[in-house]
Protein backbone atom coordinates (compact mmCIF):
# COMPACT_ATOMS: atom_id res chain seq x y z
CA UNK A 1 0.00 0.00 0.00
CA UNK A 2 1.29 3.28 -0.85
CA UNK A 3 2.91 5.55 1.92
CA UNK A 4 0.57 8.52 3.19
CA UNK A 5 2.29 12.24 2.31
CA UNK A 6 3.46 13.26 5.92
CA UNK A 7 0.54 15.94 7.26
CA UNK A 8 1.82 19.76 6.48
CA UNK A 9 0.77 21.98 9.63
CA UNK A 10 1.56 25.82 10.29
CA UNK A 11 4.38 26.86 11.69
CA UNK A 12 4.26 26.61 15.66
CA UNK A 13 4.00 30.32 16.23
CA UNK A 14 1.35 31.23 13.55
CA UNK A 15 -0.81 28.48 14.87
CA UNK A 16 -1.04 29.81 18.35
CA UNK A 17 -1.50 33.35 17.08
CA UNK A 18 -4.50 31.98 15.32
CA UNK A 19 -6.01 29.99 18.29
CA UNK A 20 -5.10 33.48 20.46
CA UNK A 21 -7.50 35.52 17.81
CA UNK A 22 -10.27 32.83 17.85
CA UNK A 23 -10.00 32.64 21.71
CA UNK A 24 -10.23 36.72 21.81
CA UNK A 25 -13.46 35.88 19.43
CA UNK A 26 -14.83 33.28 22.06
CA UNK A 27 -14.06 35.62 24.99
CA UNK A 28 -16.56 38.46 23.70
CA UNK A 29 -19.31 35.76 22.57
CA UNK A 30 -19.51 34.46 26.06
CA UNK A 31 -19.64 37.78 27.54
CA UNK A 32 -22.56 39.12 25.18
CA UNK A 33 -24.03 35.96 26.08
CA UNK A 34 -23.56 36.06 29.63
CA UNK A 35 -24.45 39.31 30.41
CA UNK A 36 -28.26 39.26 30.51
CA UNK A 37 -28.30 36.64 33.47
CA UNK A 38 -26.36 39.33 35.66
CA UNK A 39 -29.06 41.55 35.19
CA UNK A 40 -32.09 39.77 35.38
CA UNK A 41 -33.32 42.44 38.32
CA UNK A 42 -33.56 45.45 36.73
CA UNK A 43 -34.66 44.39 33.37
CA UNK A 44 -37.20 42.07 35.22
CA UNK A 45 -38.46 45.38 36.88
CA UNK A 46 -37.92 47.48 33.86
CA UNK A 47 -40.61 44.91 31.90
CA UNK A 48 -42.28 43.52 34.19
CA UNK A 49 -41.45 40.33 33.40
CA UNK A 50 -42.16 37.25 35.07
CA UNK A 51 -39.54 34.18 35.58
CA UNK A 52 -40.76 32.22 33.00
CA UNK A 53 -40.19 35.22 30.77
CA UNK A 54 -36.29 35.76 31.70
CA UNK A 55 -35.93 31.91 31.84
CA UNK A 56 -36.50 31.65 28.00
CA UNK A 57 -34.29 34.97 27.36
CA UNK A 58 -31.57 33.10 29.10
CA UNK A 59 -32.81 29.89 27.03
CA UNK A 60 -35.04 29.10 24.19
CA UNK A 61 -34.69 32.91 22.71
CA UNK A 62 -30.67 32.03 22.22
CA UNK A 63 -30.67 28.46 21.35
CA UNK A 64 -33.37 28.70 19.07
CA UNK A 65 -31.21 29.93 16.46
CA UNK A 66 -27.97 29.50 17.57
CA UNK A 67 -28.74 25.66 17.19
CA UNK A 68 -30.85 25.40 13.93
CA UNK A 69 -28.13 27.69 12.25
CA UNK A 70 -25.23 25.56 13.97
CA UNK A 71 -25.61 22.56 10.99
CA UNK A 72 -26.21 24.52 7.66
CA UNK A 73 -22.75 26.48 9.15
CA UNK A 74 -20.97 23.39 9.87
CA UNK A 75 -21.46 22.14 6.39
CA UNK A 76 -20.25 25.61 5.24
CA UNK A 77 -17.27 25.39 7.08
CA UNK A 78 -16.11 22.10 5.37
CA UNK A 79 -15.97 23.79 2.29
CA UNK A 80 -15.82 27.40 2.63
CA UNK A 81 -13.28 29.81 3.68
CA UNK A 82 -13.54 29.30 7.81
CA UNK A 83 -12.28 32.91 8.77
CA UNK A 84 -14.73 34.54 6.48
CA UNK A 85 -17.75 32.83 8.08
CA UNK A 86 -16.54 33.96 11.65
CA UNK A 87 -16.12 37.16 10.69
CA UNK A 88 -19.39 37.66 9.25
CA UNK A 89 -20.86 35.74 12.66
CA UNK A 90 -19.15 38.64 15.02
CA UNK A 91 -20.30 40.97 13.09
CA UNK A 92 -23.27 39.74 14.00
CA UNK A 93 -23.75 38.93 17.48
CA UNK A 94 -22.00 42.21 18.15
CA UNK A 95 -24.53 44.45 16.13
CA UNK A 96 -27.20 42.07 18.11
CA UNK A 97 -26.12 42.44 21.61
CA UNK A 98 -25.80 46.31 21.23
CA UNK A 99 -29.66 45.88 20.21
CA UNK A 100 -30.67 44.25 23.09
CA UNK A 101 -29.65 47.52 24.76
CA UNK A 102 -32.39 49.11 22.30
CA UNK A 103 -34.95 46.82 23.27
CA UNK A 104 -38.47 48.54 24.73
CA UNK A 105 -40.45 44.60 25.31
CA UNK A 106 -40.21 41.41 26.03
CA UNK A 107 -40.72 40.85 22.17
CA UNK A 108 -37.70 42.82 21.11
CA UNK A 109 -35.46 41.94 23.81
CA UNK A 110 -36.51 38.18 22.94
CA UNK A 111 -35.58 39.06 18.48
CA UNK A 112 -32.60 40.46 19.77
CA UNK A 113 -31.60 37.48 21.55
CA UNK A 114 -31.75 35.32 18.83
CA UNK A 115 -29.76 37.25 16.70
CA UNK A 116 -27.43 37.03 19.40
CA UNK A 117 -27.74 33.23 18.45
CA UNK A 118 -27.59 33.41 14.58
CA UNK A 119 -24.03 35.17 15.02
CA UNK A 120 -22.17 32.93 17.57
CA UNK A 121 -23.30 29.83 15.93
CA UNK A 122 -20.68 30.51 13.37
CA UNK A 123 -17.88 30.71 15.78
CA UNK A 124 -17.23 26.99 17.25
CA UNK A 125 -17.82 24.78 14.60
CA UNK A 126 -14.71 27.03 12.83
CA UNK A 127 -12.53 27.41 15.45
CA UNK A 128 -12.04 23.72 16.27
CA UNK A 129 -12.03 22.32 12.94
CA UNK A 130 -8.91 25.62 12.04
CA UNK A 131 -7.37 24.59 15.88
CA UNK A 132 -7.25 20.56 14.41
CA UNK A 133 -6.01 21.93 11.08
CA UNK A 134 -3.28 23.67 12.92
CA UNK A 135 -1.97 21.17 15.75
CA UNK A 136 -1.69 17.08 15.36
CA UNK A 137 -3.51 15.14 17.60
CA UNK A 138 -1.19 14.77 20.47
CA UNK A 139 -1.01 18.88 20.56
CA UNK A 140 -4.49 19.15 20.64
CA UNK A 141 -4.93 19.57 24.09
CA UNK A 142 -3.39 22.83 25.05
CA UNK A 143 -4.96 24.95 22.17
CA UNK A 144 -7.98 23.40 23.04
CA UNK A 145 -8.28 24.34 26.45
CA UNK A 146 -6.41 27.42 25.81
CA UNK A 147 -9.91 28.14 23.14
CA UNK A 148 -12.05 26.93 26.24
CA UNK A 149 -10.90 29.56 28.69
CA UNK A 150 -12.76 31.88 26.58
CA UNK A 151 -15.70 30.77 28.65
CA UNK A 152 -14.47 31.44 32.20
CA UNK A 153 -12.49 34.51 31.27
CA UNK A 154 -15.96 35.64 29.27
CA UNK A 155 -18.21 35.09 31.84
CA UNK A 156 -15.54 36.63 34.54
CA UNK A 157 -15.34 39.89 32.35
CA UNK A 158 -19.43 40.20 31.99
CA UNK A 159 -19.80 39.29 35.52
CA UNK A 160 -17.30 42.36 36.44
CA UNK A 161 -18.77 44.52 33.91
CA UNK A 162 -22.38 43.49 35.43
CA UNK A 163 -21.20 44.31 38.82
CA UNK A 164 -19.79 48.07 37.90
CA UNK A 165 -22.87 48.70 35.51
CA UNK A 166 -25.37 47.62 38.73
CA UNK A 167 -22.88 49.61 41.03
CA UNK A 168 -23.35 52.28 38.85
CA UNK A 169 -27.24 51.69 38.18
CA UNK A 170 -27.63 52.89 42.49
CA UNK A 171 -26.51 56.66 41.35
CA UNK A 172 -28.29 57.12 38.16
CA UNK A 173 -31.91 56.12 37.36
CA UNK A 174 -31.17 56.86 33.93
CA UNK A 175 -28.60 57.86 30.83
CA UNK A 176 -28.80 60.30 27.79
CA UNK A 177 -27.16 59.07 24.41
CA UNK A 178 -27.19 61.07 21.33
CA UNK A 179 -29.53 59.57 19.18
CA UNK A 180 -30.84 57.05 21.56
CA UNK A 181 -31.71 59.34 23.93
CA UNK A 182 -32.48 58.52 27.81
CA UNK A 183 -31.72 55.30 28.27
CA UNK A 184 -31.73 52.90 32.02
CA UNK A 185 -27.77 51.73 32.65
CA UNK A 186 -28.62 48.04 31.78
CA UNK A 187 -29.25 48.92 28.13
CA UNK A 188 -25.91 50.92 28.18
CA UNK A 189 -24.05 47.91 29.32
CA UNK A 190 -25.30 45.68 26.12
CA UNK A 191 -24.54 48.57 23.73
CA UNK A 192 -20.64 48.88 25.81
CA UNK A 193 -20.15 44.92 25.57
CA UNK A 194 -21.73 44.15 22.07
CA UNK A 195 -20.20 47.57 19.93
CA UNK A 196 -16.48 46.02 20.53
CA UNK A 197 -16.50 43.11 18.92
CA UNK A 198 -17.07 44.82 15.14
CA UNK A 199 -13.50 45.28 15.65
CA UNK A 200 -12.65 41.75 16.55
CA UNK A 201 -14.77 40.96 13.37
CA UNK A 202 -12.46 43.01 11.30
CA UNK A 203 -9.03 41.42 12.91
CA UNK A 204 -10.57 38.21 12.32
CA UNK A 205 -10.18 38.59 8.22
CA UNK A 206 -6.56 39.32 8.67
CA UNK A 207 -6.22 35.54 9.35
CA UNK A 208 -5.19 33.02 7.12
CA UNK A 209 -6.76 29.95 6.40
CA UNK A 210 -5.16 26.80 7.84
CA UNK A 211 -4.72 24.00 5.33
CA UNK A 212 -7.20 20.97 5.80
CA UNK A 213 -4.58 18.03 6.92
CA UNK A 214 -6.66 15.20 7.86
CA UNK A 215 -6.15 11.81 5.82
CA UNK A 216 -9.37 10.55 4.56
CA UNK A 217 -8.33 7.38 4.70
CA UNK A 218 -8.01 6.96 8.27
CA UNK A 219 -11.41 8.41 8.92
CA UNK A 220 -13.74 5.25 7.22
CA UNK A 221 -15.17 7.72 5.11
CA UNK A 222 -15.92 8.68 1.69
CA UNK A 223 -17.53 11.60 1.49
CA UNK A 224 -17.92 15.15 2.77
CA UNK A 225 -21.95 15.46 3.22
CA UNK A 226 -24.35 15.60 5.75
CA UNK A 227 -25.39 12.26 4.92
CA UNK A 228 -21.62 11.18 5.49
CA UNK A 229 -21.36 12.97 8.93
CA UNK A 230 -24.89 11.11 9.70
CA UNK A 231 -23.30 8.24 9.02
CA UNK A 232 -20.41 8.64 10.71
CA UNK A 233 -22.47 8.95 14.10
CA UNK A 234 -24.84 6.32 13.76
CA UNK A 235 -21.47 3.62 13.36
CA UNK A 236 -20.97 4.97 16.91
CA UNK A 237 -23.54 5.93 18.48
CA UNK A 238 -22.72 4.37 21.46
CA UNK A 239 -19.50 6.55 21.68
CA UNK A 240 -20.84 9.82 20.08
CA UNK A 241 -24.12 9.23 22.38
CA UNK A 242 -22.50 8.74 25.83
CA UNK A 243 -20.35 11.43 25.66
CA UNK A 244 -22.36 14.13 24.49
CA UNK A 245 -24.84 13.01 27.41
CA UNK A 246 -21.79 13.73 29.78
CA UNK A 247 -21.43 17.22 28.34
CA UNK A 248 -25.09 18.03 28.35
CA UNK A 249 -24.50 17.70 32.07
CA UNK A 250 -22.28 20.43 31.89
CA UNK A 251 -23.79 22.48 29.97
CA UNK A 252 -27.42 22.00 32.09
CA UNK A 253 -25.55 22.58 34.98
CA UNK A 254 -23.50 26.11 33.71
CA UNK A 255 -26.43 27.74 32.08
CA UNK A 256 -28.93 27.21 34.76
CA UNK A 257 -26.49 29.21 37.06
CA UNK A 258 -27.38 32.05 34.90
CA UNK A 259 -29.94 32.26 37.74
CA UNK A 260 -27.39 32.46 40.60
CA UNK A 261 -27.48 36.56 40.61
CA UNK A 262 -31.00 36.12 41.89
CA UNK A 263 -30.70 32.96 43.63
CA UNK A 264 -27.74 34.92 46.23
CA UNK A 265 -30.51 37.89 46.44
CA UNK A 266 -33.85 35.82 47.10
CA UNK A 267 -31.68 33.55 49.17
CA UNK A 268 -29.07 35.74 50.98
CA UNK A 269 -29.77 38.88 50.63
CA UNK A 270 -26.74 39.50 48.28
CA UNK A 271 -27.13 42.27 45.87
CA UNK A 272 -26.93 41.22 42.48
CA UNK A 273 -23.71 43.92 42.06
CA UNK A 274 -21.69 41.58 44.78
CA UNK A 275 -22.30 38.14 43.71
CA UNK A 276 -21.38 39.66 40.46
CA UNK A 277 -18.35 40.90 41.57
CA UNK A 278 -17.42 37.93 43.48
CA UNK A 279 -18.34 35.42 40.93
CA UNK A 280 -16.52 37.28 38.23
CA UNK A 281 -13.35 37.05 40.93
CA UNK A 282 -13.43 33.28 41.07
CA UNK A 283 -13.86 32.87 37.44
CA UNK A 284 -10.80 35.34 36.56
CA UNK A 285 -8.69 32.50 38.68
CA UNK A 286 -9.41 29.56 38.82
CA UNK A 287 -11.56 29.45 35.38
CA UNK A 288 -8.05 29.85 33.19
CA UNK A 289 -5.93 27.93 35.90
CA UNK A 290 -8.05 25.26 35.57
CA UNK A 291 -9.00 24.78 31.90
CA UNK A 292 -4.75 25.59 30.88
CA UNK A 293 -4.18 22.44 33.58
CA UNK A 294 -6.36 20.16 31.93
CA UNK A 295 -5.16 20.67 28.32
CA UNK A 296 -1.39 20.40 29.64
CA UNK A 297 -2.71 17.06 31.63
CA UNK A 298 -4.19 16.00 28.73
CA UNK A 299 -0.89 16.26 26.71
CA UNK A 300 0.79 14.66 28.69
CA UNK A 301 -1.43 12.00 29.49
CA UNK A 302 -1.51 11.21 25.68
CA UNK A 303 2.08 11.08 25.23
CA UNK A 304 1.90 8.26 27.82
CA UNK A 305 0.04 6.30 26.10
CA UNK A 306 -3.51 7.13 27.48
CA UNK A 307 -5.28 8.11 24.34
CA UNK A 308 -8.36 8.24 25.88
CA UNK A 309 -6.60 11.34 28.44
CA UNK A 310 -9.14 13.70 27.16
CA UNK A 311 -12.38 11.49 27.80
CA UNK A 312 -10.57 10.50 31.58
CA UNK A 313 -10.42 14.76 32.44
CA UNK A 314 -13.75 15.03 31.47
CA UNK A 315 -15.39 12.35 33.93
CA UNK A 316 -13.06 14.32 36.36
CA UNK A 317 -15.24 17.12 35.51
CA UNK A 318 -18.52 16.01 35.64
CA UNK A 319 -18.04 14.04 38.85
CA UNK A 320 -17.11 17.48 40.45
CA UNK A 321 -19.54 19.63 38.92
CA UNK A 322 -23.10 17.73 39.42
CA UNK A 323 -22.75 17.21 43.81
CA UNK A 324 -21.47 20.85 43.88
CA UNK A 325 -23.94 22.39 41.58
CA UNK A 326 -26.87 20.54 43.88
CA UNK A 327 -24.77 21.93 47.37
CA UNK A 328 -24.10 25.48 46.12
CA UNK A 329 -27.88 26.77 47.09
CA UNK A 330 -28.36 24.46 49.63
CA UNK A 331 -25.72 26.09 51.94
CA UNK A 332 -26.40 27.79 55.27
CA UNK A 333 -24.46 30.75 54.36
CA UNK A 334 -23.51 32.74 51.08
CA UNK A 335 -20.27 32.56 51.55
CA UNK A 336 -20.23 28.94 52.37
CA UNK A 337 -22.30 28.73 48.90
CA UNK A 338 -18.84 30.80 47.04
CA UNK A 339 -16.46 28.35 48.58
CA UNK A 340 -18.44 25.17 46.84
CA UNK A 341 -19.05 27.21 43.92
CA UNK A 342 -15.13 27.73 43.88
CA UNK A 343 -15.38 24.20 43.12
CA UNK A 344 -18.32 23.80 40.76
CA UNK A 345 -16.03 26.29 38.22
CA UNK A 346 -13.32 23.98 38.41
CA UNK A 347 -15.25 21.23 37.54
CA UNK A 348 -17.12 23.10 34.67
CA UNK A 349 -13.94 24.14 33.61
CA UNK A 350 -11.78 20.80 33.18
CA UNK A 351 -15.26 19.42 31.04
CA UNK A 352 -15.22 21.97 28.84
CA UNK A 353 -11.28 22.26 28.32
CA UNK A 354 -11.46 18.74 26.99
CA UNK A 355 -14.19 17.79 25.65
CA UNK A 356 -13.66 19.34 22.45
CA UNK A 357 -10.59 17.46 22.08
CA UNK A 358 -12.50 14.34 22.74
CA UNK A 359 -14.36 15.08 20.05
CA UNK A 360 -11.87 16.11 17.63
CA UNK A 361 -9.74 12.75 18.05
CA UNK A 362 -12.75 10.52 16.59
CA UNK A 363 -13.87 13.19 14.12
CA UNK A 364 -12.52 12.55 10.48
CA UNK A 365 -11.62 15.76 8.88
CA UNK A 366 -13.57 15.67 5.86
CA UNK A 367 -17.26 15.76 7.99
CA UNK A 368 -15.54 17.82 11.14
CA UNK A 369 -17.54 21.09 10.84
CA UNK A 370 -21.01 19.46 10.80
CA UNK A 371 -20.14 16.94 13.50
CA UNK A 372 -18.90 19.64 15.90
CA UNK A 373 -22.41 21.80 14.32
CA UNK A 374 -24.05 18.87 15.94
CA UNK A 375 -22.36 18.42 18.75
CA UNK A 376 -22.97 22.18 19.77
CA UNK A 377 -26.90 21.58 18.56
CA UNK A 378 -26.83 18.80 20.86
CA UNK A 379 -24.96 20.24 24.00
CA UNK A 380 -26.41 23.74 23.69
CA UNK A 381 -30.08 23.07 23.06
CA UNK A 382 -30.09 20.82 25.87
CA UNK A 383 -28.43 23.05 28.08
CA UNK A 384 -30.29 26.02 26.86
CA UNK A 385 -33.67 24.86 26.80
CA UNK A 386 -33.22 22.78 30.19
CA UNK A 387 -31.02 25.03 32.30
CA UNK A 388 -32.63 28.17 32.53
CA UNK A 389 -36.29 27.59 31.54
CA UNK A 390 -36.74 24.52 34.15
CA UNK A 391 -35.59 27.18 37.48
CA UNK A 392 -37.96 29.64 35.88
CA UNK A 393 -40.98 27.14 35.68
CA UNK A 394 -40.38 25.93 39.08
CA UNK A 395 -40.09 28.83 40.77
CA UNK A 396 -43.37 30.00 39.27
CA UNK A 397 -45.25 26.19 39.85
CA UNK A 398 -43.82 24.68 42.49
CA UNK A 399 -41.09 26.35 44.53
CA UNK A 400 -42.06 29.86 44.65
CA UNK A 401 -39.81 32.80 43.67
CA UNK A 402 -38.12 32.29 47.07
CA UNK A 403 -37.75 28.98 46.67
CA UNK A 404 -35.49 29.26 44.03
CA UNK A 405 -32.66 27.22 45.77
CA UNK A 406 -34.70 24.18 45.45
CA UNK A 407 -35.40 24.84 42.13
CA UNK A 408 -31.32 25.05 41.60
CA UNK A 409 -30.68 22.29 43.58
CA UNK A 410 -32.84 20.14 41.87
CA UNK A 411 -31.90 20.57 38.47
CA UNK A 412 -28.34 19.27 38.42
CA UNK A 413 -29.07 15.99 40.41
CA UNK A 414 -32.18 15.05 37.94
CA UNK A 415 -30.23 15.75 34.83
CA UNK A 416 -27.16 14.54 36.53
CA UNK A 417 -27.29 11.11 38.27
CA UNK A 418 -28.36 9.24 35.42
CA UNK A 419 -25.92 10.44 32.93
CA UNK A 420 -23.19 9.73 35.70
CA UNK A 421 -24.30 5.75 36.25
CA UNK A 422 -23.46 5.53 32.52
CA UNK A 423 -19.47 6.58 32.65
CA UNK A 424 -18.15 3.21 32.30
CA UNK A 425 -19.75 2.21 29.49
CA UNK A 426 -19.00 5.50 27.31
CA UNK A 427 -15.04 5.14 27.89
CA UNK A 428 -15.44 1.32 27.33
CA UNK A 429 -17.03 2.44 23.80
CA UNK A 430 -14.41 5.64 23.16
CA UNK A 431 -11.39 3.49 23.61
CA UNK A 432 -13.12 1.01 21.02
CA UNK A 433 -13.31 3.48 18.67
CA UNK A 434 -9.77 4.78 19.32
CA UNK A 435 -8.30 1.38 18.47
CA UNK A 436 -10.08 1.33 15.68
CA UNK A 437 -8.63 4.18 14.41
CA UNK A 438 -5.09 3.10 15.45
CA UNK A 439 -5.41 0.43 13.29
CA UNK A 440 -6.87 2.32 9.88
CA UNK A 441 -3.92 4.66 10.72
CA UNK A 442 -1.66 1.15 10.85
CA UNK A 443 -3.33 -0.23 7.57
CA UNK A 444 -2.78 3.26 5.80
CA UNK A 445 0.82 3.39 6.29
CA UNK A 446 1.48 0.24 5.00
CA UNK A 447 1.92 -2.16 7.96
Amino acid sequence: MQEQQPLKYPASGYAWYTVAMLTVAYIFSFIDRYILGLLVEPIKADMALTDTEIGLLLGPAFALFYTTMGLPLGWLADRARRTWIVAAGIAIWSIATAACGMAKNFLQLFSARVAVGVGEATLSPCALSMIADSFPPERRGKPVAFYSAALSVGAAIASLTGASVLIWSKSIDMVSLPILGNIAPWQLAFIVVGTPGIVIALLMLTIREPVRTDRKSLSGSTGSGFRDALRHIADRRRTFGGFTAIVCVMTVVAYSQGWMPAMFARTWGWEPERYALVNGIILLILGPLSVNLAGWSSDKLYARGHHDAPLLIVIIGVCILVPTGALIPLMPTAWAAIIVTAFNTTGIAILSATAPTVLLNITPGEVRGQIIAMYFIAISITGLLIGPTAIGLLNDYVFGENGIRYSAALVPLLIGLPVMATIRATRREYLKELTAIDNRASKADGY
